[in-house]
């Protein structure tokens, strides 16, 4: 695991401290330091809750803890059940304030990828720094936003602030169909003047950076059959070319001839013999013996894109060479639901410049915008074709996803200053719809 790095952020050398804040800017920061502690505390509360995704009732409870803390604000809180898609549900909390304002949609999530059974499951505190499942991703972006509202609430700019949040329960392997499961997100994109993700921040050389775009992805499963026999006739017009070499021979294809910019495309798990099956989970079972030809191999994987465009371009792309078939052999492509691309847009740009304000008055270095191709995918993006939107607002983090997961525990300050002086300051401005 490598080390966060002891100083995450460079002072501004052109800018003096607190420059430009306001009375009650200013004191949102003082709010967010005395509420320090307590911030940790709830975290480390919500890490030793196990909420991996499939973890239903785990989910539940944790969708319950920040019930709690969202009504003890003063919002008003719904439970959404996804039994139908097989998943706990998401959280909801709403917070109308002056008619006219800009209405400003927070996400982030409460599950993990941490199931109960991960050997993996408690809170561990080492000075500023802790370890835990999804201490960063995403119950560092939890404790963010509550200490934003807290600042801004101690501050007086709470009550005027028109919000929504939806936290919703399976982020990490999202319930099918998402018409069902993201149906709620959607909606409040679509009700949204501005929409901020509070998933981890993503820092470069030491330096924190800003997200303007995440890429799309989308699953595919390739099934190539062929004519069974004897190995001796391979190749030959009756018996043709077989399963396992069609299917390499579309897989090569891809690789020669889909590359493009932002694109990335991967086969994660491939089988192949006289039978082969891969379930749901890339458990693969295969038979077969050195001298028969191979009826069927399957591959399955994903592709990455940042334009709903590229993705359907290069779907054509794929599908077209798959129907260009080997002798004596069959091929398909299935492609599932998967995560649109969230676009760097000239709006998503507009909103970094004024996260840009926000540092230079507190002192802190600009965030350039990060290559997408540095991000993976996430429930913005089911927004982000309707809403102006900025993802990475949440904890920093190393190790996400993986045993030894590690929170920068004073980037809850730091995030939570910026996300609180940004939130009121959009919600000032008018609404755009």
């Amino acid at each position: 695991m490598r080390l966060i790095p002891a100083v995450a952020m460079l002072l501004t050398a052109a800018a003096p401290a607190l420059a430009q804040l306001s009375p009650a800017e200013k004191a949102m920061g003082r709010t967010v330091d005395a509420r320090y502690e307590e911030s940790v505390a709830l975290l480390g509360r919500l890490v030793d809750q196990n909420s991996g995704t499939l973890n239903l009732e785990g989910v539940t409870r944790v969708g319950a803890m920040m019930r709690a803390e969202l009504e003890a604000l003063g919002l008003a809180v719904t439970w959404k059940p996804m039994a139908e898609v097989g998943r706990a549900g998401h959280l909801i909390a709403v917070h109308r304030g002056a008619a006219g304002r800009k209405r400003i949609l927070l996400i982030g999530h409460l599950d993990t990828v941490f199931e109960p059974s991960s050997p993996f499951q408690k809170f561990v505190r080492k000075g500023n720094l802790a370890e835990g499942p999804g201490a960063g991703d995403d119950k560092g972006g939890m404790v963010v936003i509550l200490a934003a509202l807290h600042a801004m609430k101690a501050a007086g700019t709470l009550g005027k602030a028109n919000i929504e949040i939806v936290l919703t329960g399976d982020e990490e392997d999202a319930g099918s169909p998402a018409t069902i499961s993201r149906a709620d997100l959607i909606a409040a994109g679509k009700r949204a003047d501005v929409a901020l993700d509070f998933e981890g921040l993503v820092q470069q050389d030491g330096r924190d950076m800003g997200s303007i775009a995440r890429r799309s992805v989308t699953d595919w499963t390739l099934t190539a059959t062929g004519k069974t026999g004897h190995s001796s006739l391979i190749f030959t017009a009756a018996q043709g070319d077989g399963a396992v070499n069609e299917l390499a021979r579309i897989l090569a294809a891809f690789r020669t001839e889909l590359p493009e910019p932002n694109l990335t495309f991967n086969p994660g798990v491939i089988a192949g013999g006289a039978r082969a099956a891969i379930d749901a989970s890339g458990n693969a079972t295969v038979a077969g013996k050195t001298n028969i030809i191979a009826e069927t191999a399957i591959a399955m994987g994903d592709f990455r894109t940042l334009s709903e465009e590229q993705t359907l371009r290069v779907r054509a792309k794929m599908e077209a060479i798959v129907a260009a078939h080997a002798p004596g052999t069959d091929a398909r492509i299935r492609f599932g639901e998967g995560y649109p691309a969230m676009a760097p847009t000239a709006g998503n740009k507009a909103l970094l410049v004024k996260l840009n304000e926000v540092n230079r008055d507190l002192g802190l270095a600009e965030m350039a915008a990060l290559d997408p191709l540095k991000r993976g995918a996430g429930d913005i993006s089911f927004v982000a074709s309707d809403v102006d939107s900025l993802a990475g607002l949440g904890t920093y983090s190393v190790g996400d996803h993986a045993p030894g997961e590690t929170v920068d525990l004073d980037s809850i300050r730091r995030q939570a200053k910026r996300a609180a002086i940004l939130i009121t300051r959009l919600s000032g401005e008018r609404a755009t719809r």
